[in-house]
């Protein structure tokens, strides 16, 4: 999204503030300032300055349609699976930078196996870091990434993983995230 839009919200709702990762309520009928609207949440900032998220299934308090999530790859096979985790990741994003996870190089590994408990699901394992050790958004970003890859078909289990080493610098991420932040 480029251009920031003023919306008022048509109802309560629950949000996450940023960057410290709490939970709060906006109240119906406040104005807010749509930030950034990438992957399945909406970063807005209130009347009072404030920078908040809120969930894609509360995108009807802003008068937007909720984002459904899709797969790319219907088969279930750890390769398959392994694409649609790293796919599905991409709509994961910091809310305070235009850049999805993945391309920020936040995502060191992405790890499927078939399930000993049922073999027609797999098991994911997720090794990520954060931008900063002490980010207050990284339960949260964490909580997201493990909630779109369960969401997958051929999916059992899920753990996401915060490594703080090493340490993510800007030379992890993707030449497009680069270009994006207008770093080259």
């Amino acid at each position: 999204m480029a251009e920031r839009e003023d919306v008022v919200l048509t109802r309560d709702v629950d949000v996450v503030t940023v960057p410290d990762g709490n939970t709060a309520t906006l109240a119906k009928g406040q104005i807010v300032t749509i930030h950034q609207a990438l992957g399945n949440n909406y970063t807005v900032v209130t009347e009072y300055g404030h920078m908040v998220r809120i969930a894609s299934a509360d995108a009807d308090a802003l008068g937007k349609e909720h984002h459904q999530l899709h797969t790319l790859v219907s088969d279930t096979h750890p390769e398959a699976v392994e694409k649609n985790c790293w796919e599905v990741m991409k709509t994961v994003y910091d809310p305070e930078i235009p850049v999805n996870i993945v391309d920020l190089g936040l995502v060191y590994r992405c790890h499927v196996k078939p399930s000993e408990a049922d073999p027609e699901l797999n098991d994911v394992q997720i090794v990520m870091t954060l931008t900063a050790p002490g980010c207050g958004m990284g339960p949260v970003i964490q909580g997201d990434v493990e909630k779109c890859i369960k969401s997958l078909p051929g999916v059992g289990s899920v753990e996401v993983e915060i490594a703080l080493d090493p340490p993510w610098s800007r030379d992890m991420m993707s030449e497009v995230a680069q270009l994006q932040l207008g770093l080259f």
